[in-house]
């Protein structure tokens, strides 16, 4: 088998090149600049040259406030990319891995947590973005796995556990909402199912999450706990922060069912964050 791996600069593509280097697997993963999703021509190009037999589809737009004024970028990367990929891939007869999100939905469920069949509703341009790529992937290709995603953390910068760790080395205390609810979600986790997934020639769509679900609040608090900081946390409303884009106040989704099909238990989100920080 041969992978072919988009946003190689990222989080999740990192993980995914240390996962591939240390099983000694047949990968390429192009620097960004030499591998731009949003040109067909590129796309056309690396596809044909490499002829991968899966591509993973790493690269994402994933400035949620600043996508309000970027919105041709966000979609260009988080849509028109996903479906110039599902095109090249269906083309070249390869299996399209693409990572959605919990933004999707508008956070106004009631009763449990987000499974597949739930009516989406993004309610940001983030989440629209993201919705239309997972459309477009969808409508292209029949050969495909798209997971949606939450509050992914991993090796970088652009995550919560980087910054609570920056803020904490520079504030006398913390203030984080108490009123968002997801689930932190590890690039190992997602990284591990996700091959295990196609090694039991999964398709289609399913949530990829740690287990469980909390506040960015008590996010917090673990990051802090974990990293033996005692510092104050003070819980407050979203509203405080007049960030320019909206976010669903309850997005936690369930892992069930891929768990389910793969007959596998996938760690509690704050086992996943205990692991990130023991390495780091």
């Amino acid at each position: 088998m041969k992978y072919l791996i988009t946003g190689s600069n990222g989080q999740l593509g990192r993980t995914f090149i240390k996962e591939f280097q240390e099983r000694s697997l047949d990968f390429n993963a192009p620097e960004e600049s030499l591998l731009n999703i949003t040109d067909i021509g590129c796309v056309a190009e690396a596809i044909d040259s490499y002829k991968p037999d899966v591509i993973i589809n790493c690269a994402a737009y994933n400035l949620v406030d600043k996508a309000e004024q970027e919105q041709d970028a966000a979609f260009s990367i988080n849509a028109i990319g996903p479906r110039n990929l599902a095109r090249a891939a269906a083309k070249g007869k390869a299996m399209l891995v693409h990572f959605s999100s919990d933004y999707v939905f508008d956070g106004t469920k009631e009763n449990g947590l987000y499974i597949e069949s739930d009516p989406v509703n993004p309610v940001n341009t983030y989440g629209k973005s993201k919705l239309a790529g997972e459309q477009y992937v969808q409508e292209e290709l029949d050969r495909s796995l798209v997971l949606r995603l939450s509050w992914v953390f991993g090796q970088g910068t652009q995550n919560f556990v980087h910054k609570v760790r920056e803020w904490s080395k520079t504030s006398a205390y913390l203030k984080i909402t108490c009123d968002e609810f997801s689930v932190p979600t590890s690039t190992e986790t997602v990284v591990d199912v996700t091959l295990k997934a196609l090694e039991n020639g999964m398709t289609g769509i399913y949530h990829l999450t740690n287990t469980g679900y909390c506040s960015r609040y008590e996010w917090a608090k673990t990051i802090l706990d974990n990293l033996g900081i005692s510092m104050f946390i003070k819980p407050v409303t979203r509203e405080m922060f007049h960030l320019p884009a909206q976010r669903p106040l309850f997005s936690a989704m369930s892992n069930k069912k891929i768990a389910g099909l793969l007959n596998i238990t996938i760690p509690e989100w704050e086992e996943a964050v205990r692991s990130f920080l023991c390495k780091t």
